[in-house]
């Protein structure tokens, strides 16, 4: 296995692969092709189009740019009456003066998988209670597989006074196949099929960026607890006692999190060979998948399938969050002269 530079030139080799294909099944696909236009063709008769990005450290860059932007989380109720609020001055601020009863429509996009489903059926649920408005929930599809919304979604009310409806749309991809550092960081989250590098492949790249960043030092303070350092539901209970400095979303608590944290944390810092060095840094990741094997309490098979039984679970912790936020594109340093 290489290193993050082999493991980036070797996902991005594969995206391009099936990206090259007419009419392909994963990249820009023919529905993929109609929503743009589609896309397109809306955007004359909405008021705002808002983009829905996984921005995470990129926010104070946003705003130091003077962009309109907001962090949100879709499944915190209070974030989201916060984000309602938000977009409501905003729409005060652009309201016709001499058409009060002007209704406001916001389209979303995004990329595939980057979550403008469940923002919009969490903006939905919220603020047709304030709306007072009767009748069904229309939910738009949730999935963690991308490509899950075929077609812009019909109008859902989100607030009153004014009226504000949102468009669900389907997340697109651009149809020129980009640089393999991008094709990679899109494979990561989620945005392309899995299937098309496999998610062993995705959960070593993963591995390779957890190891070289400073996430896993919070760690710390469950390394090596009794028991020969796995986490007990008691010593789980009494870590949920000590005062908390977390993300909403953040499921420190949960057992299997606990232990999978304790062991990249007790691999990575008792490494012995400097993992800058790409063939040092794949033997950690080796090291890593079997640590993790017993983390997961999963049953010995195969190597191959041993793997990937631990791909799709780690996978999963990095896409929801629960092995700690990462950005993939690093903030500029020099902020000046650049535009969004």
């Amino acid at each position: 296995m290489a290193g993050t530079g082999g493991l980036i030139q070797e996902i991005g080799k594969a995206v391009k692969a099936v990206a090259k294909g007419k009419g392909s099944k994963w990249w820009y696909t023919p529905h993929m092709a109609a929503a743009s236009r589609a896309i397109a063709e809306r955007i004359p008769l909405v008021d705002l189009v808002l983009e829905v990005r996984d921005a995470r450290e990129w926010m104070k860059f946003f705003e130091e740019q003077k962009s309109m932007v907001f962090g949100v989380n879709s499944h915190n109720r209070d974030n989201i009456k916060e984000f309602l609020t938000f977009l409501q001055a905003r729409v005060r601020e652009l309201k016709k003066k001499d058409d009060p009863a002007h209704a406001i429509t916001l389209m979303l996009v995004g990329i595939p998988n980057v979550g403008k489903s469940a923002l919009s059926n969490s903006l939905h649920q919220v603020g047709r209670i304030a709306a007072a408005e009767k009748g069904k929930l229309k939910h738009s599809v949730v999935s963690p597989q991308p490509g899950e919304t075929k077609g812009i979604s019909s109008l859902k009310v989100i607030a009153s006074h004014p009226n504000i409806y949102v468009l669900d749309t389907p997340g697109v991809l651009p149809p020129d196949v980009v640089d393999d550092g991008v094709c990679s960081k899109l494979a990561l989250t989620g945005a392309i099929n899995d299937d098309v590098v496999g998610e062993i492949e995705l959960a070593q790249y993963f591995l390779s960026i957890l190891s070289l960043s400073d996430e896993y030092k919070k760690w710390g303070k469950l390394s090596g607890i009794g028991n020969g350092g796995v986490l007990t539901n008691e010593r789980i209970s009494s870590l949920d006692k000590r005062p908390k400095r977390q993300y909403p979303t953040d499921h420190t608590q949960d057992f299997i999190v606990n232990n999978v944290r304790r062991s990249l944390f007790d691999a990575v810092s008792s490494f012995a060979g400097c993992i800058e060095n790409g063939e040092n840094l794949a033997r950690l990741i080796e090291e890593e998948f079997e640590v993790l094997l017993k983390a997961f309490h999963l049953p010995l098979e195969s190597k191959e399938s041993n793997y990937c039984r631990v791909a799709t679970k780690l996978l999963n912790l990095y896409r929801t969050g629960r092995l700690g936020h990462y950005t993939l594109d690093p903030v500029p340093s020099n902020a000046h002269g650049i535009l969004l």
